[in-house]
Formats: C-alpha cells, structure tokens, sequence
C-alpha cells in the first residue's frame, strides 16, 4: 500500500514538472530555467520507477544511504536559501536616499516584463516619496529585447511622471555584478559626497534582493539598503528556484546579512 501512495506521489510531482516546464517556457524570458523543471520531471519519473515492484529495495544499502545523505544536503541548502530570501523580501528601503540603483530585467516591445515593471513600480513608489533620490535603471540590451532595459526602465517612468532629470538610463551592464559595478561607477563620478557619506538603495524583486544587497554590499563602501519590488505569483517557484543557484554561486562573496 504504502509502496502504490509514494507512486502516485512521484507521477503527480512528475506531472505538474512537467505543466509548469511548458508554462515557464512559453513566458520567453531570454532563461532556460524551465530545464529545471525537465530535470525534475525525469528525477520524479525515476523515483516513479524505483518506487514499484520492490526495485528501490534491490538497490545497494550503501547507495540507498548516499542518495539519502544527498536528498537531505540538498533539502537543508534550499531551506536556507529560502529562508535567507524571505529575510528580505519586504525592504522599504532607508528614506531620503542619495541615489536608488534599479536592477535591469526583460523588456519587451509593449514595454517592461512582469518582473522589471514589478521592480519600476517600486521604484516609482520610493520616487515619489523620497524626491531628492536619483535613480539609476540598469540592463543592457540582450538579443530578445527591442532595446537596453535601462532606456526602457527611463521610459516607463517618465510615462509614469517621475522628472527626467532624476533618472539616469545605464545600458551597458550584462548581470548583476554589472548593474552593481557600473551603478557605483556612474554615482561617484557624479556624486559630491565621499563614498562613505552616501545612502544607496537597490531595487529588485523580492526574491532577487537579497542577492542584489549582498553584491551592493560588497562593492561599496557606504549605506545599502533595499526596496523590494513584488512578483507574480505562478512564476515565483521558477524564480525562487533559479534564485537559490544565483545564491549558491554568490554566497562566498554576499555573506549570510
């Protein structure tokens, strides 16, 4: 009995890899992080197999052991990665900023992503009651956009009222070690404080900012803080997902804040 209930368990999950692999690339975000869910696709078919007629029973105790030492590794590294996300997942920001750095995402031809127009209306949100702050929005333009994502970020918010001259369009980062680097470039050529005296606020989606934080932190040397843009809701597993490898690949030089 027990053996049938963790075989229906397995084709579910496998199932629903499968549907949210498809939904996630019909998105046509510019990733391939919808072979994530391939990958559990196959990894929940495998375990469907195992599951029946006593095969996982046959397998060598020693490798039954290792893949359970694995599972639980793997489980506690994604827990954390979550919970360190969620530690910041509702920044407001410190007020009264010197300047406000946006994290660049997709732009399309209507205008902003999901994702990007989530972080712009946050910024937009913080603009508005922070007046002196300049805004810089980041992102090159990639080969699936119709222009950098930094003139396209300007755009949205001039559309939305912000005065030009607080915003500053920056098209040459590719990721966001980028956005961070040339953001700071940009702040103290144009900045008359010493980099010690100023407040700089990143912006990007809730699941994103911790990471964004962590690198902001590590290159400057003044006050980060963080606004965190919200996200959509049946894309959120795909982003927290793809978002724990960004941290894993980061973590020596973001640190656990």
């Amino acid at each position: 009995m027990k053996e049938k209930v963790f075989r229906v368990i397995w084709l579910i999950l496998a199932i629903l890899c499968a549907i949210y692999s498809v939904i996630i690339y019909l998105v046509g975000s510019g990733t391939n992080s919808f072979i994530i869910w391939i990958a559990g696709t196959l990894v929940f078919l495998l375990l469907f197999f195992l599951a029946g007629k006593g095969r996982w029973k046959r397998v060598p105790k020693g490798l039954r052991i290792a893949s359970y030492v694995v599972i639980g590794i793997g489980l506690a590294v994604f827990l954390s990665a979550q919970a360190l996300m969620l530690s910041h997942f509702f920044d407001k920001g410190e007020k009264n900023a010197d300047y406000m750095i946006v994290l660049g995402a997709q732009i399309n031809k209507d205008g902003p992503s999901v994702a990007f127009q989530y972080r712009l209306d946050a910024a937009y949100e913080y603009l508005m009651e922070n007046p002196d702050t300049i805004c810089i929005v980041s992102g090159m333009q990639g080969y699936n956009e119709p222009m950098p994502e930094g003139i396209g970020g300007v755009n949205y918010l001039i559309s939305r009222g912000i005065d030009p001259s607080r915003l500053i369009a920056e098209n040459e980062a590719e990721d966001t070690d980028d956005n961070i680097a040339i953001g700071r470039k940009i702040i103290l050529e144009q900045s008359k404080k010493a980099e010690s005296e100023l407040s700089v606020v990143i912006v990007t989606n809730n699941y994103h900012l911790f990471r964004g934080m962590g690198l902001a932190r590590k290159q400057f040397n003044c006050k980060i803080s963080g606004v965190a843009g919200d996200n959509d809701k049946l894309y959120i597993l795909n982003a927290m997902v793809r978002e724990t490898l960004g941290i894993l690949k980061d973590i020596t030089e973001i640190g656990w804040k």
